[in-house]
């Protein structure tokens, strides 16, 4: 089975917070085998996998065991993508909460959140599952953080949970979590989450505009539930996030996926691909959006394409497209 994906969104304001901490976001993520330079481009998936490593090298190279807070501090609702325009205008909290959690999969297929009530309690369960045996705490609590701030964005500032819980151990220095949750905090339970009082959900959403609420629906069902990402639609992403590590080969993809080489063959080979073919389809797809801007050099280019020398990318970039990389650009800016 295929490991989970997650939006880049995900690390909104990261670079922002690994230098206040004095730690370098660039290596950090490179070691996480994420590009540093796709920050940007928020909706572009990426493994669910890497994202749970960075944040916990950060924590370590910081010695912040409260990173992912901190870095909760620099989300919007607009975090979110294009759901947020639907949530902002649902009539009341718990609406918009089940909004969030029937479309969870449109920004973080390794996270799941459920919500259960009784006795005039509600509580939201949190879990983070990469696919991979590996550390998931400032996962955990960033995703725990980002549903307190939605229910917070939704209730007013006031609004405090009855209690939080984490099923990781209480950290050295607990006074972020204090802070922002305002509420007891519970450590080495038996779930991650929230517990808010039924009635809390019933509460109007002072964000949403009534007038609006029918606009709102009607963006909400062009936002068609995406289908099952294929093999096939992950070994593209995985191509364009491995090549500028220099560590774009089959082996590395099929371990990003959780299968081996032969499973990655045919799966592509169902769809007529080879995985070299992926590869250069990928790489010429890359070196149209770079060459045709300005941002990066010719030689920053044949890196990010992870070829031997500037020369070689040109050779390439010339059969591929019958013009060189200078003439390309320069055709571009007409």
């Amino acid at each position: 089975m295929a490991r989970p994906l997650a939006r880049y969104a995900t690390l909104t304001g990261y670079v922002e917070v690994a230098r206040a901490l004095s730690i370098d976001p660039v290596q950090l993520l490179r070691s996480a085998h994420l590009d540093p330079g796709a920050l940007d481009l928020q909706d572009r998936w990426i493994p669910a996998g890497s994202i749970a490593r960075v944040l916990e090298l950060s924590a370590a190279a910081s010695g912040r065991e409260d990173f992912a807070l901190i870095l909760a501090q620099h989300r919007r609702l607009s975090t979110l993508g294009p759901l947020s325009v639907s949530i902002r205008e649902e009539p009341d909290a718990r609406s918009a909460l089940r909004l969030l959690i029937r479309y969870q999969h449109m920004y973080n297929e390794a996270l799941t959140v459920r919500l259960s009530e009784r006795d005039g309690l509600a509580t939201v369960r949190i879990a983070v599952d990469p696919g991979e045996p590996i550390p998931v705490r400032q996962s955990v609590e960033l995703a725990v953080a980002v549903i307190h701030q939605l229910l917070q964005h939704l209730l007013g500032d006031r609004w405090h949970p009855v209690t939080v819980s984490f099923d990781h151990p209480r950290p050295a220095n607990d006074g972020t979590h204090r802070q922002m949750f305002g509420a007891p905090l519970v450590f080495d339970g038996d779930w991650s989450g929230v517990v808010v009082y039924s009635s809390d959900l019933d509460e109007p959403n002072r964000l949403a505009d009534p007038l609006l609420r029918s606009y709102a629906q009607q963006f909400l069902d062009t936002l068609t539930e995406p289908e099952e990402p294929t093999v096939t639609s992950r070994v593209r992403e995985l191509v364009e996030l491995l090549l500028p590590t220099g560590k774009c080969t089959i082996e590395q993809v099929a371990r990003s996926l959780g299968v081996d080489r032969r499973t990655v063959h045919r799966h592509l080979a169902t769809s007529g691909l080879t995985f070299s073919a992926v590869l250069d389809s990928t790489r010429a797809e890359l070196a149209n959006r770079l060459v045709s801007g300005k941002r990066y050099s010719f030689t920053e280019i044949s890196e990010i394409l992870a070829f031997s020398t500037p020369s070689s990318f040109s050779r390439w970039f010339h059969q591929r497209f019958g013009t060189s990389p200078r003439e390309w650009r320069r055709q571009a800016e007409r």
